[in-house]
């Protein structure tokens, strides 16, 4: 690849990137989505089996987000039982 591709690409998906994170998503994406273009066209056979095998990945991807999700979850409702009983010890604790 071309030395002006590069930086192409690279500044677009690192601009999209930043421009995401710091919530202007629309022009963000379109950043982005201009740099997967550019390495696209210089890169089609790769691009089209990540594209075949996209299915697999989003689900791969899902089930780590199912995994995670039931770990906070977790989490929150421990934190939530902690809190309950440091609060009913400090009001018997208070309460004589």
């Amino acid at each position: 690849m071309q030395n002006w591709k590069k930086a192409v690409v690279f500044g677009s998906i690192g601009a999209g990137a930043v421009l995401l994170i710091s919530g202007r998503r629309p022009i963000g994406m379109a950043f982005a989505a201009a740099g997967l273009a550019v390495l696209a066209s210089e890169y089609p056979e790769k691009f089209e089996a990540v594209f075949e095998d996209a299915p697999d990945y989003l689900q791969k991807g899902m089930h780590i987000l199912s995994k995670v999700q039931k770990l906070t979850q977790g989490l929150a409702e421990q934190a939530e039982q902690q809190g309950v009983k440091a609060w009913r010890e400090v009001r018997s604790h208070y309460a004589h």
